[in-house]
């Protein structure tokens, strides 16, 4: 009999003990437990110490009230352009309502996903690939917009959806990375014929102010070679007008400058004309007719020294005598070998030059006459 008694005091003790374990029930925070009596919902628990009806009471599910992060699996999605791009999705979310969330759909974490891969579909659907990778912003404000208006009436809260990768086709990305290479090489090449250009411009601008200054110099070198010419000229033009020479002096002058101008460089054949002594005559008949006119008469400090220059311009008229023979000579060998011989027709021969002829007084000649 005690055996018995003892037996129903343990079992009645290890009923209490099993009451009292589902009658207390402790509830973390940012946790819900929803509560069923008999199978139907009879409340929710909140955070810390609950009581519940022993065998009565039970609890359906524990809900998470903590913002949670869902990364889906790569979908494939068509664009526009009838490209197929694998889409990366993150979503974060929280619940709200854990009774609606119980009650209201079986697996919100599924329905969520199914729904987040039709919405996307049906948003890069519409785009083409360049806007799809460029849009992403708008991409997920749309997704967002969608999902918390569905969502809402499960009791669930979506606050953000990321596309965390859109994959192209290797092709694509082997197409794109060939035209992004090409415009950088654009690019490139634009600066370097920018810089070549503004190159081009300074060194233009440069050799323009070098020109300038070069001619503005020249000008300058040429202002006072000319004023030197000019005062050069103006001073010699003085002397010879304070120096009053005679014509015999000119024509001594004229002599020295022959040989001079016989022998250029750049002369190869001298014609000296025939009437060469009355060409001279002709000139100191001109120059002794302007002496005469402006009263040109030697002073006495130039007749001292007449003799020595009649000498050597006697000395002159002869070696030019010669001279001009002697290229008369060459002049006649020269059309020989050019006519194959046979002297031109109609050329008079030139009377030959003595050296008294050029010094003669043309007004004795002009008394002979």
């Amino acid at each position: 009999m005690e055996l018995a008694i003892a037996v129903l005091l343990g079992a009645v003790a290890l009923i209490v003990v099993i009451a009292l374990a589902k009658a207390v029930r402790i509830v973390p925070q940012q946790r819900q437990d929803v509560v069923e009596r008999l199978g139907r919902y009879k409340r929710t628990l909140n955070p810390g110490l609950n009581l519940l009806v022993p065998f009565v009471d039970a609890v359906r599910t524990k809900v998470d009230m903590r913002e949670q992060v869902v990364s889906f699996p790569p979908q494939p999605v068509i664009t526009s352009d009838n490209l197929v791009v694998s889409i990366d999705t993150v979503l974060y979310f929280k619940v709200v309502d854990s009774v609606r969330a119980t009650y209201e759909i079986s697996n919100f974490l599924q329905a969520i996903e199914q729904l987040t891969v039709t919405t996307l579909r049906n948003v890069i659907g519409s785009l083409d690939l360049e806007r799809a990778l460029t849009s992403r912003e708008e991409i997920n404000r749309h997704l967002s917009g969608v999902l918390d208006e569905t969502t809402g009436r499960w009791g669930i809260k979506v606050t953000r959806v990321e596309i965390k990768a859109i994959e192209p086709p290797p092709s694509i990305r082997d197409s794109m990375e060939k035209q992004m290479r090409a415009e950088r090489d654009r690019r490139a090449a634009i600066l370097n014929a920018e810089g070549h250009k503004q190159s081009q411009i300074l060194t233009a601008e440069g050799e323009k102010q070098a020109a300038v200054l070069r001619a503005d110099g020249d000008r300058q070198a040429r202002i006072l070679q000319a004023e030197g010419q000019a005062k050069a000229i103006r001073t010699v033009f003085d002397a010879i007008h304070t120096a009053n020479p005679s014509q015999k002096v000119l024509a001594y002058q004229y002599l020295q400058a022959l040989p001079q101008i016989a022998n250029g460089t750049a002369n190869k054949v001298w014609i000296v004309p025939a009437e060469l002594t009355k060409a001279l005559e002709g000139m100191g008949g001109a120059l002794g007719g302007l002496s005469q006119m402006v009263g040109d008469a030697p002073s006495p400090e130039a007749s001292d020294g007449a003799s020595d220059v009649e000498r050597e311009a006697a000395e002159a008229a002869q070696a030019a005598a010669e001279a001009a023979q002697q290229i008369h000579d060459e002049v006649r060998v020269a059309e020989a070998q050019a006519t194959g011989g046979r002297s031109p027709q109609g050329l008079p021969a030139p009377e030959p030059v003595s050296p008294a002829s050029l010094l003669q007084d043309p007004a004795d000649q002009r008394e002979r006459a």
